[in-house]
């Protein structure tokens, strides 16, 4: 007989008739299209059909682009929580799907395995028994001499078979059949009285069955008019002996089980969606908590004034080691940051109030005093003494708010960043200098100067370093009764200012270097403006060096660093 490949699936001569001829109606078709389209209307069409299904292929089609797009606009609107359901519940499937159909193909496996041995055994009784061949198709078979009490089969299911077998034979030379034929098959059924019938295979059926391989080996067969069918042949005495069982109770198991696999995994599904809703909603709570906080905040006027932000997480929701703990732990400390931002723009908005009407006041009061002895001068213009002191005056004046201004300027060119000088200036010499114009200006003062035995060199504009040091001389002489010590000592990388007076009152210690600050808060004249230790602080800021203040009564020290040469 023909070689067959003992691993094809199923043979159907109808289906590849079908396909033959779907295929010839698919070239005609096709033919066609192209003698309408002419000698290049062809080619132009199949070469605008490759175009479309290989962007379709990849995703690149025009009409692609927007469903994607609609698609992620949509993905990123959806909630979070139903994200993760979704996500959650596509991985369930996806799995489920998998073990699912893996489980398919064994079971089917196993069965077809457990079929293919029992096809074997129908082939190996057929081989030893040719029920067919030995007498009239119908009759009962003679005695083979076997014991009756050891014989495992069923003879009222015919030959040792059971129902739904397929049996069919192929006689060698010499051995015929009683109607004196060569080739005989029959599938035994049963009856309605429960005993075993027998259907005749047709011609094409057995001309099927002619064409399988004599190895023994089981393959899948669509035999005419009786289905699927799993069959064996071997070769005996008397020719070719074939035994099948059909497939269908294999196929109708592994479709009981893939609807049950279906329906679990739809069923499952619901399941985990409704489930995960909860669960995720309910682990999002706290999200939600932290949420209303923020907004919370944000409908808080934040605009001007003083502002009042004590709204926090609460404490519950900060735990670091968790997702939503970290989100509320990272809020509070925006919204410490926010507060703290806003205070000091606050306290800015203040100061700056405070700097006008200060700055207003010290100008005020010169002004003012301008003013009147211009009026005395105008008023006795023979009076020459009268004259001499408004004159007297106003010059006086009008050096005391040319300091003020000069004052007020420098400290704007400082905020707003202009450079200094730079280059090294001897520390030593300066201090010495300052200190010997003090005791010159206040001999009533004890004034000492410590110096280490190498000079000290720094870096910066030499007058305005000078500048710091004679405020804060000025300041210590000022604020200090006569007869207390003012000590200058150098340092490495500065100085400090040290006094024996009262020293600052405690609450304007943290405050003594912002502008206008003095200790007589009658604001006389005496104190001066209260610009000398903004403008240190100032110009020790703009060299990048610190200046720092520690004050109580009798030790009163202020220490200044600058980078070195």
């Amino acid at each position: 007989m023909p070689e067959q490949d003992p691993t094809a699936p199923v043979t159907d001569v109808t289906t590849s008739d079908a396909s033959t001829s779907g295929a010839s109606t698919s070239g005609a078709a096709t033919a066609a299209g192209s003698r309408e389209g002419g000698p290049g209307g062809g080619r132009e069409g199949a070469t605008s059909g490759r175009r479309a299904r290989l962007a379709a292929a990849l995703g690149t089609s025009p009409l692609a682009r927007p469903a994607r797009a609609v698609w992620r606009q949509r993905h990123r609107l959806a909630p979070l929580s139903t994200r993760l359901v979704l996500t959650a519940v596509a991985l369930v499937v996806a799995i489920s799907v998998v073990i699912g159909g893996v489980a398919t193909v064994a079971v089917h496996a196993y069965l077809m395995g457990q079929l293919d041995d029992d096809v074997t055994a129908a082939l190996d009784r057929s081989a030893k028994f040719p029920g067919i061949s030995a007498g009239s198709l119908g009759e009962a078979p003679p005695d083979d001499g076997r014991d009756s009490s050891t014989d495992q089969r069923d003879d009222d299911r015919g030959f040792g078979q059971g129902f739904g077998s397929m049996e069919a034979y192929f006689l060698g030379d010499g051995y015929v059949n009683s109607d004196g034929t060569t080739e005989a098959g029959v599938v035994i059924t049963q009856g309605s009285d429960g005993a075993a019938s027998f259907s005749l295979l047709s011609g094409e059926a057995l001309e099927q069955l002619s064409d399988l391989d004599t190895d023994g080996t089981p393959v899948t067969v669509r035999v005419a008019g009786q289905g699927e069918y799993r069959v064996a042949a071997t070769q005996t005495v008397y020719g070719v002996a074939v035994a099948g069982l059909p497939v269908g109770d294999v196929e109708d198991v592994v479709r009981t089980l893939l609807a049950w696999e279906v329906a679990l995994i739809l069923g499952g599904a619901v399941v985990a969606t409704g489930a995960g809703l909860v669960l995720v909603r309910r682990q999002l709570r706290p999200l939600k908590e932290v949420a209303e906080t923020a907004h919370t905040v944000a409908t808080l006027p934040l605009s001007s004034g003083e502002i009042d932000l004590d709204e926090r997480v609460p404490d519950h929701l900060t735990d670091a080691r968790t997702e939503v703990g970290q989100v509320g732990a990272a809020l509070n400390t925006l919204l410490e940051h926010v507060e703290t931002s806003l205070s000091a723009r606050h306290r800015s908005e203040q100061q700056v109030r405070q700097f006008v009407a200060d700055a207003s006041h010290e100008l005020r009061t010169p002004l003012a005093t301008i003013a009147g002895y211009a009026e005395l001068a105008r008023r006795r213009p023979d009076d020459a003494g009268a004259q001499r002191l408004a004159l007297a005056k106003v010059e006086e004046e009008s050096a005391r708010m040319t300091a003020l201004v000069q004052d007020l300027l420098l400290l704007a060119r400082l905020d707003a960043g202009r450079p200094l000088e730079r280059r090294p200036v001897d520390l030593t010499r300066m201090l010495l200098e300052a200190v010997s114009d003090a005791r010159v200006v206040s001999p009533a003062h004890e004034w000492r100067l410590e110096l280490a035995d190498e000079a000290v060199e720094v870096v910066g504009d030499e007058l305005r370093l000078h500048q710091v040091l004679t405020n804060l001389l000025t300041n210590a002489r000022k604020y200090t009764p006569e007869g207390s010590t003012v000590t200058v000592a150098a340092l490495p990388d500065g100085f400090t200012v040290h006094d024996d007076g009262p020293g600052f009152p405690a609450e304007l210690v943290g405050h003594a270097f912002e502008r206008f600050v003095r200790g007589d808060q009658a604001r006389n004249r005496e104190g001066g403006a209260g610009l000398g230790l903004s403008l240190v602080r100032a110009i020790v800021s703009a060299h990048g060096g610190t200046v720092t203040l520690r004050s109580v009564p009798g030790d009163t020290t202020i220490e200044v660093r600058l980078p070195v040469a």
